[in-house]
């Protein structure tokens, strides 16, 4: 069978998380969860299920304040979130994005890293155990891999230290787990590839020195589902696959991929036939792409021109048979067919767009009346804005609160004042503001009004001198 029928890309949507690097991707187990994490320090939520056409992210937060988020990912029950990023601290996330836990920061005077209780360096990479849902492994800048306990933040429960060749400190720039959970591997700067026994962190089980050139930052590690071969992407544009145990020279390697960031990662297909990985541009350099190669022959199978930006992160789920993308110009895409591929990004491109809710609506429901008398017809409603600006107006329906009592109580309202009776009587009748302080000009105020309409004067008096003449 021809691998390349089995790429669900015959359809494609597209998230806008920014405008900046999408730089971590992290789908839950279940496929109906997306997070987004980029060099603008946003962590952005997308729920598969709640979005409609208008494909929007239902949550954005800033969980690390003014650090790049470098890895996302689920646990294997899908109730928590690794959140690494350009900090010395790992933080967990609930579903919905409240901190769970954050790891202690090590204290940078104590030299022998294994005596530090957490990193005292920014971290490179994180991810879950495959089996083991409370531990997470992370790496760093200070040269070590940790693994941690989501119930102990205080102290991290292993220590593992990369060495060079001449035994010095070497950074690991990316770190993942076997499928089985039982190893941990690390790529690190000098171009080595170190692998662990989980229980045994003194010496390496599998060690390769020159797996990729001295120097550059492996970006990516992944082991194949089935457990037997690792795949390794390197910052000197290459993409190996390894035996490891014959860890001497990779199974295949294919070059001239070019990657400019420290998160470029590689993946298998959920069917382990294919690996696939993106490759960076320059601006105006084109376009980035998405490779896929044949995991025995390492032949090219395929490609897909993404955008006109690098290509950091790819992620094929083995649930939705869907493959999303994250770019260096903010955006995350999801590529999928809607024959192959299940649920996820198919539930949210059946939805049309939601009609914008109405200006908060204020008329009550207008009654019409054809064949009322006159006087009890209401004016035909010209419009609904104009109705709507109106009744914006009239205090009684748009609920608008009573202003504050200005000095003394007025109009049946209490003004505030002090408990004591002298200051009550400062308040309300020494500084009564409304007295005149002239009574002439305020009777003759209204002298103008009763000289032309004398209504109330006038006819008592002439009722009395009528009297009198009887």
């Amino acid at each position: 069978a021809n691998p390349v029928k089995k790429i669900p890309d015959s359809h494609e949507i597209t998230l806008q998380h920014g405008t900046k690097t999408v730089s971590a991707l992290g789908l839950d187990p279940s496929g109906a969860r997306l997070i987004t994490g980029g060099y603008d320090y946003d962590v952005k939520f997308w729920d598969f299920a709640g979005m409609d056409a208008s494909l929007q992210a239902f949550r954005s937060l800033q969980p690390c304040e003014c650090h790049q988020i470098k890895s996302l990912q689920y646990s294997s029950t899908g109730d928590v979130i690794l959140v690494v990023s350009g900090n010395s601290q790992a933080k967990v996330l609930d579903r919905d994005g409240f901190p769970v836990m954050e790891c202690i920061k090590g204290d940078q005077y104590i030299v022998d890293m294994t005596n530090t209780k957490g990193h005292t360096a920014m971290l490179n990479s994180g991810c879950w155990h495959p089996k083991i849902k409370e531990e997470f492994l992370t790496c760093s800048n200070d040269g070590t891999v940790r693994t941690w306990d989501v119930n102990n933040e205080k102290k991290h429960k292993s220590v593992f230290k990369p060495r060079s060749v001449q035994g010095k400190r070497v950074i690991p720039t990316t770190c993942t787990y076997s499928r089985d959970g039982k190893l941990i591997a690390a790529g690190c700067q000098d171009g080595s590839i170190q692998i662990w026994d989980r229980n045994m962190s003194v010496h390496t089980k599998f060690h390769c020195r020159q797996a990729h050139a001295s120097g550059t930052d492996t970006s990516c590690l992944t082991f194949s589902y089935d457990g037997t071969v690792l795949a390794s992407r390197g910052g000197d544009d290459t993409l190996k696959i390894w035996d490891i145990r014959q860890f001497k020279k990779p199974l295949n390697s294919a070059d001239g991929l070019p990657s400019f960031f420290p998160m470029t990662d590689c993946c298998f297909s959920p069917d382990d036939k294919v690996l696939v990985t993106g490759t960076s541009v320059k601006k105006g350099g084109g376009s980035g792409k998405l490779f896929f190669f044949d995991r025995e022959t390492f032949q090219k199978l395929y490609e897909i021109e993404v955008t006109d930006a690098s290509v950091v992160r790819c992620l094929w789920h083995p649930k939705l048979n869907q493959i999303m993308v994250g770019t260096g110009n903010g955006l995350a895409k999801v590529y999928y067919d809607p024959v192959k591929s299940q649920r996820g990004a198919k539930l949210c491109v059946v939805k049309t767009k939601r009609k914008e809710r109405q200006a908060e609506t204020l008329t009550q429901d207008y009654i019409i009346t054809p064949h009322a008398l006159p006087m009890f017809r209401e004016p035909r409603q010209r419009s609904t804005r104009k109705q709507l600006e109106k009744d914006r107006l009239d205090p009684m329906k748009s609920h608008k609160p009573e202003p504050p009592v200005a000095g003394a109580g007025r109009g049946g309202r209490v003004g505030t004042h002090g408990v004591t009776l002298s200051s009550y009587i400062v308040k309300n009748i020494a500084l009564d503001k409304t007295d005149d302080s002239n009574p002439r000009e305020a009777i003759l105020r209204h002298a103008k009004e009763a000289e032309e309409n004398p209504y109330w004067v006038a006819p008592a008096y002439i009722s009395q001198e009528e009297g009198r003449t009887d």
